[in-house]
């Protein structure tokens, strides 16, 4: 039954998704399982009501999601981290597609299917799904671990893979005719013009457009930009035919030394969440249960043997690469699935007569069941991973992730990069205590900046920032901000956020001390009765008052709330 009613399908979605989701969480085995299943409940193949028949325009829509996703993961990798990672990139990415590629098709081959298909198949299915992995890896917090950045790696050649896997598409059909396709010259022409381009619109254009537009406070224009540039970078490589993902990478990467970045970031992580999430739900309703409840037994094998070629290519892959057995246990179970990309390739096949229906439909089914079980497998693989450490006498070093999470554990938040926010900062780092500001003064942040201070255009008050700038993991944040009204809503929105977390904020005077502390704030220092003390100690010490009995009335002050002086 289909409801034609959008407001009935908007309710049904968001009601199945909802209870799936809660369930599957609750049970130990993460949102995305529940968001695949979901998607099969709503979905055209379900004996219950279904919310849409064309399936195929919901997933290519909700692909942005994925474009967004790999621009927020642009965001945090600098150019110089990338080039240190070249030889995972090309060398485990390469040997990792071809290897298993080869597997699969010879697997196909052996199942009767022609070498055409039988070669595009294998090298379609050797590719994994860049969302699912990078989700669970941001999930997890394990994308700075040894097997994010390795899974990562593999990933990113994956998505260069794209250019030559397109081209193999007509040149495996009969129907294509080769010399009507754009000369070689023309197809590089155009690369090389849609890689200038970006780097022109994410180095220069952008950049000058988030000055102007922060410096004016435009909220909305910041976003639409950032909006821009993301999908800018996406149209432009795939109108050189390459991925809309890689182009979005790139043009992360672009912005990641951008003093703007971590806002950038606050501002895109919402429209990312919900797209990937409705991506999610479009694989699952991309299930055809009754196709495949044809050949249960075949189409049961064939995933099987998918997974099975791809664990077995996978983990002595990562042991010759030097990761030591646990990383490696768990990379392999991450990237065991079939890719995204199956469904647009396997589209285009089917296009130009290179497989048949029933191949498309086992395929798609395929990809579809891989990915649904990638939660399970990643939880396989951690167990795997756990026993394997143990066995060698421990978890042995921490990963990445985790230094990088105790690090965060000591550093303080400071909002707001004003006169007393300078100072702070400039005691924090003689004392080597690291730190973060943030600032929404564009030219505040600049002179932070080069003051040598780790300064961010952003607002704290913002949840979405507290969220990329994980103040959650904070040892303090501090309020320096001098407006009353903004440092209120400031320590409200710290509090809900991080209630663990200590505030110390900056007041005017007694009164805007109280309301600090009942908005949430741990303590609260007004600064105009604060340098009162500070005047009334030094006329005490000069006019021979002892300076212990100086020190004793000042701090009795300070620890009776300053009752004395009220």
């Amino acid at each position: 039954m289909h409801l034609d009613s959008f407001i009935a399908s908007a309710a049904l979605l968001l009601a199945v998704t909802s209870l799936a989701v809660a369930l599957f969480r609750h049970l130990g085995l993460g949102s995305i399982l529940g968001l695949l299943v979901a998607g099969v409940v709503v979905g055209p193949h379900s004996p219950g009501p279904y919310i849409t028949t064309h399936v195929e325009d919901v997933r290519h829509f909700t692909e942005l999601g994925v474009v967004m996703l790999l621009f927020l993961i642009g965001l945090e990798m600098k150019p110089e981290r990338l080039w240190a990672m070249r030889r995972e990139v090309f060398g485990f990415g390469s040997a990792q597609i071809l290897l298993a590629g080869l597997g699969i098709a010879g697997y196909a081959a052996l199942g009767g299917e022609p070498w055409r298909t039988a070669l595009l198949i294998g090298l379609t299915l050797a590719l994994s799904s860049t969302a699912f992995a990078m989700q669970l890896l941001q999930e997890r917090g394990e994308f700075a671990s040894r097997h994010g950045r390795g899974a990562f790696a593999v990933l990113l050649m994956q998505d260069l893979a794209v250019v030559p896997l397109l081209a193999l598409v007509p040149l495996l059909s009969e129907r294509a005719a080769i010399s009507g396709g754009i000369p070689l010259w023309e197809q590089l022409l155009i690369l090389v013009g849609m890689f200038l381009a970006l780097w022109l619109f994410g180095r220069y254009l952008v950049p000058f457009a988030l000055d102007r537009l922060a410096r004016h406070q435009n909220r909305e224009g910041f976003l639409l930009v950032v909006l821009l540039a993301v999908f800018f970078a996406a149209w432009a490589m795939h109108q050189a035919g390459l991925s809309m993902a890689l182009g979005a990478f790139l043009m992360g990467m672009l912005l990641s030394g951008s003093r703007y970045n971590l806002q950038i970031q606050a501002s895109i992580e919402p429209y990312k969440g919900l797209l990937m999430s409705l991506f999610f739900v479009a694989v699952g309703m991309s299930i055809d249960l009754g196709a495949l409840a044809e050949r249960p037994l075949i189409f049961l094998q064939h995933a099987a043997a998918v997974v099975a070629i791809k664990l077995a290519v996978l983990f002595p892959l990562a042991l010759a690469f030097g990761y030591v057995k646990r990383d490696a246990v768990r990379l392999t179970f991450l990237l065991a699935q079939a890719g995204e990309f199956g469904f647009v390739l396997f589209g285009s096949a089917l296009a130009l007569g290179v497989i048949d229906d029933a191949a498309f439909v086992m395929a798609v089914g395929v990809i579809s069941l891989s990915m649904l079980v990638t939660p399970l497998l990643v939880r396989l693989g951690d167990r795997l991973a756990r026993r394997m450490g143990a066995r060698e006498g421990g978890e042995g070093a921490a990963s990445l992730s985790e230094i990088a999470g105790r690090e965060e554990e000591r550093r303080v938040v400071i909002a707001g990069y004003g006169r007393v926010g300078h100072t702070v900062a400039t005691l924090l780092q003689a004392s080597d205590v690291p730190f973060i500001a943030f600032d929404t003064d564009p030219e505040r942040v600049r002179q932070g900046q080069a003051n040598g201070h780790p300064v961010h255009y952003g607002d704290v008050a913002d949840p979405q920032l507290l969220a990329a700038a994980h103040v959650e993991r904070a040892a303090l944040v501090l309020i320096t901000v001098d407006r009353g009204a903004v440092a209120l809503r400031t320590v409200s929105m710290v509090r809900g956020g991080c209630p663990q977390v200590p505030i110390i904020a900056r007041a005017r005077d007694l009164e805007a001390c109280g309301q600090l502390i009942r908005a949430g704030a741990t303590d609260a220092f007004p600064e105009a009765v604060e340098a009162s003390l500070r005047l009334g100690a030094e006329a005490l010490r000069r006019v021979g008052a002892a300076p212990d009995g100086v020190e004793q009335l000042v701090q009795g002050v300070r620890e009776r709330g300053y009752e004395l002086v009220r």
